[in-house]
């Protein structure tokens, strides 16, 4: 493993009896990188992640977490990484200061603990008992015990399940002060526009596989990000696939002499081209745009 990586999966197996959860998934995670791993309910995402984590044994294949063997790591390793699962089951008749403050305290170089219940927007909720809070709140209180120990690596697994629109935005600002101070970071999430704002690369998984790899504006390849432009014309709702949508809008202009009806120039998202590669490998995938 190159000293820039921080994490590197070799053929990575997963198999229960005839099941494979994870069927020869190999990537790579650079140092101070912001990787996205992606895919639909029971593709291998969580599996994998916990093979990482080292909370799951796995069938075969090379796994090695900042410079370690993640099944075999001790006390030391687990002190570098954070993690934010997808469940807590942290004591609910503790308040939320005195339980982060806690675990501030089994790490040599804390965050401050009133700036981590600040970024993660709990301040006013400081003195309140976790039982007490709702669920997204709870959430929030997951991802200040993750990011406490300023962890080298950090796992994420779909983090921001509970929060509104105004807390997702304020997690978004954390994760980019962490990437800032070199945090390399492993996300999972329902939200595509999330992977879109926050992720160096991404991978896409289906059926334990992987799919997909690479920068997040390039994923899936240069067909799979062609534009499409759309407009009414006396046939009705017709649309194109161009590489050269300027083009075709100006000969439009001056076939109709004038405006075009309705006319729409449509760059295809993440969730675009993930919706594609998911329909492509999954033969039962449904267009929902909701991962797991």
């Amino acid at each position: 493993m190159s000293e820039t990586e921080h994490v590197s999966v070799r053929d990575l197996r997963k198999t229960y009896g005839a099941f494979d959860a994870v069927d020869g998934i190999s990537f790579d995670i650079g140092r101070g990188e912001t990787f996205a791993l992606l895919g639909p309910n029971g593709a291998g995402k969580s599996t994998t992640i916990e093979i990482l984590e080292g909370y799951r044994d796995r069938t075969s294949g090379d796994v090695t977490v900042l410079g370690q063997d993640p099944g075999r790591a001790g006390r030391d390793w687990r002190g570098r990484i954070g993690m934010v699962l997808q469940s807590s089951g942290e004591s609910g008749n503790v308040g939320v200061r005195e339980l982060i403050a806690h675990f501030a305290t089994f790490y040599p170089n804390p965050r401050d603990v009133d700036e981590t219940i600040a970024a993660v927007g709990l301040t006013e909720k400081a003195g309140t008992r976790i039982r007490a809070l709702s669920g997204g709140q709870r959430r929030r209180v997951d991802v200040a015990l993750g990011v406490i120990g300023r962890p080298e690596l950090l796992f994420l697994d779909e983090p921001t399940t509970g929060f509104d629109p105004e807390a997702r935005h304020e997690f978004w600002s954390l994760i980019r002060l962490l990437k800032r101070e070199g945090t390399t970071i492993l996300l999972t999430t329902h939200y595509l526009d999330e992977a879109a704002q926050l992720g160096d690369r991404a991978g896409v998984v289906v059926g334990g596989r992987l799919v997909a790899l690479g920068p997040v504006d390039e994923i899936g390849g240069q067909d799979s990000r062609i534009p499409v432009v759309r407009w009414v014309d006396a046939a009705g709702q017709r649309e194109q696939r161009t590489t050269e949508p300027t083009a075709l809008v100006a000969e439009l202009h001056r076939s109709t002499g004038g405006e075009v009806r309705s006319l729409e120039v449509i760059r295809p998202s993440l969730e675009d081209v993930y919706l594609d590669l998911v329909a492509k490998h999954d033969s039962t995938a449904t267009p929902t745009g909701v991962l797991a």
